[in-house]
C-alpha cells in the first residue's frame, strides 16, 4: 500500500464505508483529503435506524480492512456466523455450514458500528478533514489547466473547493456520479427490485437456543416472502423482512394490526414467540427499496472516479455490496501504486478490473435472492449443497464451491462464476454415471474432471 508519497488534492464526496476506507488509503500515500457528507455524523447523530441491513463481513471485506490496518478494530464489534440457521414453514429448524473449515465463517457487523471505527480511523490521520451536514450541488470537471470545481451547501450557506481529484463515493444514486457523466457518452442502468424490507429486532435467547443461535445467519424462506437476521455482538439479531412492495399480502396492503399478525402466523410461525412486539415493529418501520446500478464510465480522466455503489449497487442478497465496495478500495489502491505518476491510468486499469466483475456479482445477487426465498426448503437443492461441499472436503482446491469462492475467497467474481459452471458440468456427468450403475467409473470421472476444472 502506497507505493512512493503522493503530494496531491482529493476530496472524497460521501463518508460512508468505502469514502472512509478510500480516505485512509489515499492518506496514507500522502494525500491531502477532504471528506463531504451530506448527512449528520454518525457519531454524534443517530444513524438511521429501519433502514440498514447489517453487514456480512466476508474474506474480500477483511482482506481490505488488513490491508489498511484496521482489521483488528473492526472485529471487536463483530459477531461470527458459521452456518445459516433456516427456519421452515413447518416449524422445523434446518442448519447450513458456511464451509468445510473453521476458517470459513462470516462476520456480522452493524452498519453503524462499522462505520464510526472508519471514520474515527480516517480522522485520526492529520491530512484527512471531515465536513458533515454538506451537501454536493455541482462539479465542473476542469482540464488539464484547470482544477476539479465543486459546489458545495451547508450549514453555512455555499462553498467553493477547487481540488486535482475527486472520488465519488456517494452511493447509488450518486451526484459525482451524474454530474462527471453529464456530457459525456455514458452508459447507466438502475433496476429496482419490486420487494421492499424493514428492520426488526430480535432480543437475545437463552444459552444453546438454537432459535437465536448467536453464531448463525438466520432465515424465514416463505412463498412470497423472506427474512433474514444477522447476528450482532451482543448476542441479539438484527432482523430484516422483504416483502412484495405492492399486490396481495404487500408493504402497500398490510396496514392493520390484524392483517401483519395474520400473514406473519401463516407464513413465518415460529417469528411471534420469538419476537412478541414484531407487529408493532412491522407497523412502525418505514419501508426500504432495493436497487442494481450498472454504469459506464467509472472515471474522467485523472481528476474524477467512482466507488462502490456509486458505480455498481447490487442487491444485498449475496452480503457482498459492503465486501465489494472494500475490493475496490484495495484494487483503486493498488493500481495507483502501479502508476504512482499517471491517477488517469490508474484509474484506467482499476475500471477495467472490477467492471466485469461486479456486472457478474449483480446478475449473483439477483439470483440468491430466489435461493434464499425459495430453495432454502428444497431437499433436491440441499443435497446439490451436500455434495458440493463434500466435494471440496475430498478434494481440496480442485473443487471449491461458487459460495465458497464467492465469500470466503478473493478470486474474482467472473472468475468464480466460470469455474463454477464448469464444476457443475462435470458434476451433471457424475450424476448420470451414478445413475446408469457406474459408481467406480463416476468417482474416476470426478476426479479427472475436478484436474480439469482447476485447469491442470
Amino acid at each position: 500500500m502506497g507505493a512512493g508519497l503522493s503530494d496531491r488534492d482529493v476530496v472524497v464526496v460521501g463518508a460512508g464505508l468505502s469514502g472512509c476506507l478510500m480516505a485512509v488509503l489515499l492518506a496514507q500515500r500522502g494525500c491531502r483529503v477532504r471528506v463531504f457528507e451530506r448527512r449528520p455524523d454518525p457519531r454524534v447523530n443517530l444513524a438511521d435506524h429501519g433502514r440498514s441491513i447489517n453487514l456480512g463481513l466476508s474474506q474480500r471485506g477483511i482482506t481490505a480492512l488488513r490491508h489498511a490496518g484496521l482489521l483488528d478494530h473492526v472485529l471487536a464489534h463483530a459477531a461470527p456466523m458459521r452456518g445459516r440457521v433456516v427456519h421452515l414453514p413447518d416449524g422445523d429448524l434446518g442448519y447450513h455450514l458456511y464451509g468445510t473449515s473453521d476458517d470459513q465463517i462470516l462476520r456480522s457487523v452493524l452498519r453503524h458500528d462499522l462505520n464510526v471505527v472508519l471514520l474515527d480511523a480516517a480522522e485520526a490521520l492529520p491530512s484527512v478533514t471531515f465536513e458533515f451536514d454538506t451537501k454536493l450541488t455541482a462539479l465542473t470537471k476542469g482540464d488539464d489547466h484547470a482544477p476539479v470545481d465543486l459546489r458545495f451547501h451547508g450549514a453555512d450557506g455555499e462553498q467553493r473547493v477547487l481540488t486535482q481529484t475527486v472520488i465519488g463515493a456517494d452511493g447509488a444514486f450518486s451526484t459525482v456520479r451524474a454530474q462527471m457523466q453529464r456530457g459525456e457518452p455514458a452508459d447507466y442502468h438502475q433496476e429496482f427490485l419490486p420487494w421492499g424490507y424493514k428492520e426488526l429486532s430480535i432480543k437475545a435467547g437463552g444459552a444453546g437456543d438454537q432459535r437465536t443461535d448467536p453464531e448463525a445467519l438466520h432465515v424465514w424462506p416463505a412463498d412470497s416472502g423472506l427474512i433474514v437476521a444477522h447476528p450482532n455482538a451482543d448476542r441479539s439479531l438484527t432482523g430484516t423482512i422483504f416483502l412484495p412492495l405492492a399486490g396481495p399480502d404487500s408493504f402497500a396492503t398490510l396496514r392493520t394490526r390484524e392483517s401483519v399478525d395474520e400473514l406473519l402466523t401463516r407464513r413465518f410461525p415460529d417469528l411471534l414467540d420469538l419476537v412478541p412486539d414484531v407487529v408493532d415493529q412491522f407497523l412502525s418501520q418505514p419501508v426500504g427499496h432495493l436497487v442494481t446500478v450498472r454504469t459506464a464510465p467509472w472515471h474522467f480522466g485523472d481528476r474524477v472516479a467512482l466507488l462502490g455503489d456509486a458505480c455498481h449497487a447490487v442487491y444485498p442478497f449475496y452480503g457482498q455490496g459492503m465486501n465489494s465496495a472494500f475490493e475496490d478500495c484495495v484494487t483503486l489502491d493498488q493500481c495507483l501504486d502501479r502508476h504512482p505518476a499517471d491517477w488517469g491510468a490508474a484509474f484506467a486499469e482499476y475500471q477495467q478490473i472490477r467492471k466485469a466483475n461486479t456486472d457478474v456479482l449483480a446478475d449473483l445477487s439477483a439470483e440468491n435472492f430466489i435461493e434464499l426465498r425459495d430453495r432454502l426448503a428444497s431437499p433436491l437443492f440441499l443435497a446439490r449443497k451436500k455434495a458440493d461441499l463434500a466435494l471440496n472436503k475430498v478434494l481440496g482446491d480442485r473443487w471449491v464451491p461458487l459460495y465458497t469462492m464467492i465469500s470466503h475467497t478473493t478470486t474474482p467474481y467472473a472468475d468464480a462464476l466460470r469455474r463454477s459452471r464448469r464444476q457443475n458440468t462435470t458434476l451433471a456427468w457424475v450424476a448420470c454415471a451414478v445413475a446408469t450403475g457406474t459408481a467406480a467409473a463416476g468417482t474416476a470421472l470426478v476426479r479427472h474432471l475436478a484436474r480439469r476444472v482447476k485447469g491442470k
